[in-house]
């Protein structure tokens, strides 16, 4: 049973469909505060269309969406951005010729007066980035290119970006897609992390065990529905691969 009293997402009777096919078939779908929901399905379930409704790089044919009991209708990444929304893609997505420090500030640079101008203050930058990364315990230098960094420190580098801005919601996409055992548990830590502090997460994946690990509910979507939404305490990976291959049609 779902605890969590105050929701920061509130998405109601979704439905988009792509020349004639559904792709959502009214949709529900809640993330409360500090609330960890690990959205399962396989290729073409419907994930992907979700998130991107959610983060303004779709508009839905139909739907009622609240932010932190706001309605929207996103009708850019920027607008979603700037109500809390976050994502951190499977890709990601760094400028890898920047310093760790200006990733962190990408796009909401500090700037300084000098005379008639406007500079960056890299060195603000800089010591900022170095209490965010602190904060988070990541062990990385803010002067590092972000080229060098690892997976781990990349999923880091982006999760404290979320984190500093002041997100809402953090949407994981596959976070630990293609990444080392220890960093994978540090990217399971920094989830915890984010639940910690009361900000809402959701989680995509495929490794059952990882989602969890760390979720609080898991939602398994198959070819546009929403089929299962179950609390993690009351399922097990077991009970969720053999929904994923019933609802799927796969096996018996």
């Amino acid at each position: 049973m779902n605890t969590i009293t105050r929701s920061i997402v509130e998405m109601r009777g979704v439905n988009k469909s792509f020349h004639g096919v559904r792709a959502l078939d009214d949709v529900d779908f809640t993330v409360g505060v500090g609330e960890v929901v690990g959205l399962l399905g396989d290729n073409g379930a419907g994930k992907s269309t979700l998130i991107k409704i959610l983060t303004g790089f779709l508009k839905a044919d139909t739907a009622s969406i609240r932010i932190d009991g706001v309605d929207h209708q996103f009708r850019n990444p920027q607008e979603a951005r700037n109500a809390g929304v976050e994502t951190v893609y499977q890709e990601q997505a760094l400028a890898d010729d920047l310093s760790v420090a200006r990733n962190l500030f990408l796009g909401k640079e500090l700037v300084r007066k000098v005379g008639p101008f406007r500079l960056l203050d890299d060195g603000r930058m800089r010591r900022e980035s170095e209490e965010m990364l602190r904060d988070l315990r990541l062990a990385v230098d803010p002067d590092k290119p972000a080229r060098d960094c690892s997976g781990g420190e990349r999923q880091g580098i982006c999760i404290a970006r979320a984190i500093h801005f002041e997100a809402k919601l953090v949407i994981l996409d596959e976070p630990t897609n293609a990444l080392g055992v220890a960093a994978v548990k540090r990217v399971l830590d920094l989830i915890r992390d984010l639940k910690a502090r009361g900000i809402a997460v959701i989680f995509i994946g495929h490794n059952l065990y990882e989602v969890l690990e760390v979720a609080d509910r898991a939602v398994v979507m198959v070819r546009g529905k929403k089929v299962v939404d179950v609390a993690t305490r009351d399922t097990s990976v077991g009970e969720l691969t053999e929904l994923l291959m019933q609802r799927s049609g796969i096996g018996g």
